[in-house]
């Protein structure tokens, strides 16, 4: 098969690419910038994705502003239509109950594919495990380490890329099944085991937010539900980003 990825050059669109390739398929990575198996263009203006969609089977669509899709979305539903590939979009579990702009802006997206016409396959992932690992980075100079009190179920990207992988060259399915990580665990669990990761022992402060969104994610809606089809535990992904301290617990 022949598979166009928006978004291949970024962090989920790599491990997405090279598990596509590994799986025998021809790969066409839609970007700006010219590279090996590049097509260039922009998705926000379209130039480009009339040539970037010649004899292609499907099309992953992983690129994100990470501010308002809805638009680029458009311009690649247009440019699809009348050419039999099937659509692969990634979205977020939660879209569709967590009060975020963004987020509704990915809830717009899946619905302007479910009414395209398009052949298309819609999957929902929980948060990332680097997600959470970034925003408790960030803290890392600070004398303790604050939480919000919040659920969720993270995943490891390689397993996503994986499923997206799959998803790709199987037939158009709607909506498929969400794919969430294998533990429901706090934001404060998951700071004690970065903190043990890291070796670092500190206190750690939970700050109850309020509003709509704050009171969601206490609630649990950026997860899944257990069991998580992914198998990597935030334990075992912070052993592989610190193997050096992978025997101490962490």
């Amino acid at each position: 098969m022949l598979i166009l990825v928006t978004g291949g050059t970024g962090r989920l669109g790599r491990p997405t690419v090279e598990a596509l390739c590994t799986r025998g398929h021809d790969v066409r990575v839609f970007s700006r910038r010219p590279g090996d198996g590049h097509a260039v263009g922009d998705l926000t203006t379209g130039a480009g994705l009339a040539d970037a969609l010649v004899g292609v089977d499907a099309v992953v669509h992983l690129a994100t502003t990470r501010r308002k899709d809805i638009g680029q979305t458009r311009m690649l539903l247009d440019a699809m239509a009348g050419t039999g590939a099937h659509l692969v979009f990634i979205s977020i579990v939660g879209v569709d109950q967590v009060p975020y702009a963004y987020y509704r802006d990915k809830l717009a997206s899946e619905q302007a594919i479910e009414s395209s016409g398009i052949p298309h396959t819609i999957i929902r992932v929980t948060q990332f495990h680097g997600f959470v690992a970034e925003f408790l980075d960030a803290q890392r100079r600070l004398p303790v380490t604050f939480v919000v009190p919040a659920w969720v179920q993270t995943v490891h990207m390689p397993e996503v890329a994986e499923r997206l992988a799959e998803l790709a060259e199987a037939a158009p399915s709607g909506r498929a099944a969400d794919f969430g990580g294998p533990e429901l665990l706090s934001l404060r669990q998951h700071a004690e085991q970065w903190q043990r990761a890291h070796g670092i022992r500190r206190p750690i402060w939970s700050v109850r937010l309020p509003g709509a969104f704050a009171r969601a994610v206490r609630e649990g809606k950026l997860a899944s539900g257990l069991p998580g089809a992914g198998r990597v535990t935030f334990r075992e992904y912070l052993a592989l980003e610190h193997p050096e301290r992978a025997t101490n617990g962490a």
